[in-house]
């Protein structure tokens, strides 16, 4: 007779085995990161690299675009090297004006007569009581004898006043001053006005007056030429970049879209200008040397009329560096100018 079978459920264990209960699965994997942009900070030195190489590419550049309109760019260097050759050709004027300063102030002198009946030893104690004045830097004592004998030579009449039977020149000493400014020749002379034995003191202060008042002048007008004509640069500068800015209109509205500030869009600019200005200089420098080289030939032969040596002077290696940072500085800021006036004007749209 067969056993009735009962059914096990489904998921039993079988008979006789003991079920143990299984633990709830537990994953060994960290928990999933949020996930999203990560901001990567860059270094230092890249950005320094980077600065660099943008800087080296716009120079580049500008000196490119330059180079492809040679004609244009080229009378833009010119006018700027016209506004350029008269200061700089004063401001060699007025050097040759310092040398000629110092020779005047070197032959700046007063003349101390003696009276006539001053012997020779009484005007060696006058010289050296003159020379004790804290004014006076050298003496020179001429005699009656050597006056006598320059002033004939001067006038060519040596055997005129050779039957003379007194000599009428009295001894004089000649005076290098210390100071060679109008007040204080003229106290100096006060001062030894009142010596023992001296007749008269001559001095002219109205050449020395003159020299200073043209000396003043010279360096008011150099200022003047060199404010109007730098100022003649940035507007030349000034117009053609401005130019440039405005045929780069739409290239500028798009780098700014995404994102350029205003000194990268400046920048290339900046160095069509700083580059204008070397070519400017440049060329000053170069009309300068052919004006001189012009010029040498007649003012040798006029100063040598007059039984002169004079050369024009030229300018140095200092002078010419000054020269070409000056007119580098220029053209840099009459473009800043330009490119940041217009950039406040411009909106990308």
């Amino acid at each position: 007779m067969k056993r009735a079978v009962t059914p096990r459920p489904t998921g039993a264990a079988p008979k006789g085995k003991r079920q143990v209960a299984k633990p709830a699965r537990t994953s060994s994997k960290p928990p999933t990161e949020r996930r999203g942009a990560r901001s990567q900070q860059t270094r230092f030195s890249s950005r320094v690299r980077a600065w660099g190489r943008h800087h080296r590419a716009m120079a580049l550049d500008s000196l490119y675009r330059l180079v492809r309109h040679p004609v244009g760019n080229l009378l833009t260097m010119l006018a700027i090297a016209i506004a350029l050759v008269l200061p700089a050709a004063l401001w060699l004027t007025l050097d040759s004006a310092k040398l000629l300063d110092a020779e005047l102030d070197e032959s700046a002198t007063l003349t101390v007569y003696l009276e006539t009946t001053v012997d020779a030893a009484q005007s060696a104690r006058i010289e050296e009581a003159v020379m004790a004045d804290v004014g006076v830097e050298t003496t020179r004592l001429i005699s009656a004898e050597q006056g006598m004998a320059e002033f004939q030579q001067s006038l060519g009449i040596e055997d005129t006043l050779a039957g003379l039977e007194d000599n009428p020149l009295p001894a004089s000493i000649v005076i290098y001053p210390q100071n060679v400014e109008p007040a204080a020749m003229a106290q100096l002379a006060q001062r030894l006005e009142a010596f023992s034995g001296v007749d008269e003191v001559r001095v002219d202060l109205a050449w020395v007056a003159r020299l200073r008042h043209l000396a003043d002048l010279g360096r008011r007008v150099a200022l003047a030429l060199g404010v109007l004509f730098g100022c003649g640069v940035l507007l030349v500068v000034g117009n053609t970049i401005r130019l440039a800015v405005e045929s780069r209109r739409r290239e500028i509205e798009v780098v700014m879209l995404i994102g350029a500030t205003h000194a990268f869009v400046r920048r290339p600019f900046l160095y069509s200008g700083a580059w204008y200005g070397v070519g400017g200089g440049l060329l000053a420098l170069g009309l300068l040397g052919l004006g001189n080289h012009w010029l040498s030939m007649p003012v040798a032969a006029l100063a040598g009329s007059y039984g002169a040596s004079f050369v024009l002077p030229h300018l140095d290696v200092t002078g010419s560096t000054i020269l070409l940072s000056c007119s580098t500085l220029l053209g840099w800021l009459g473009a800043w100018l330009a490119v940041t006036r217009h950039l406040s004007s411009i909106r990308p749209r």
